[in-house]
């Protein structure tokens, strides 16, 4: 199992994540900070790396394609990456830059385009660079799926379509808490 973020890395994080009021903006869930914190606990659950994890810990900074509240522009990427690391900023730059309507559909397919919401520029990412944006994207809608049933009634079947299509790219225990958590029991249909 991988280790642990550095907790001096963490720290700092989440000490920049209240500077910039992250646990007073609303979230499903209760705050973003809350969010962001299970969805770092989720991946360390599932074994992610620490900088994963760490991406994990700050995937709103720049806002997202679901979530349009910015922390932090992106002209100032040096300031989270003096934080959490280059490699840690880069997975959250990119988890941030996907355009979803344009990237989903064909996620997971060899060679899948993925496009840039702010450049407008389409590419294909490297593989793990693809692990780690699937991996963090089930870990976000996870968390939002298990906090929110409304959510989870309205869009868990997209979700779970979602990441059946990007199964070869998510770790066993990634597809396996996905699947428990918006999969339809059996006994439902008794």
């Amino acid at each position: 199992m991988p280790a642990a973020p550095p907790p001096a890395a963490a720290d700092r994080a989440v000490a920049l994540l209240h500077r910039l009021g992250a646990a007073r903006i609303a979230h499903p869930g209760g705050t973003l900070l809350a969010h962001l914190q299970r969805v770092r606990a989720r991946l360390a659950a599932w074994g992610a790396r620490p900088e994963l994890q760490l991406a994990g810990l700050c995937h709103a900074f720049y806002g997202t394609d679901g979530f349009p509240v910015t922390l932090l522009p992106l002209d100032r990427r040096g300031e989270l990456a003096a934080v959490i690391g280059t490699e840690a900023e880069a997975i959250v730059h990119l988890y941030a830059s996907c355009d979803r309507k344009a990237t989903y559909p064909a996620l997971g397919a060899p060679g899948a385009v993925f496009h840039d919401r702010f450049t407008g520029r389409a590419h294909t990412p490297e593989p793990r660079q693809l692990r780690d944006f699937a991996e963090l994207t089930a870990a976000n809608e996870l968390d939002l799926a298990r906090s929110d049933p409304a959510l989870r009634e309205r869009y868990g079947p997209q979700l779970l379509a979602l990441l059946t299509r990007v199964r070869p790219l998510l770790s066993r225990a990634a597809w396996l808490d996905g699947h428990a958590i918006l999969a339809p029991s059996p006994l439902a249909h008794d």
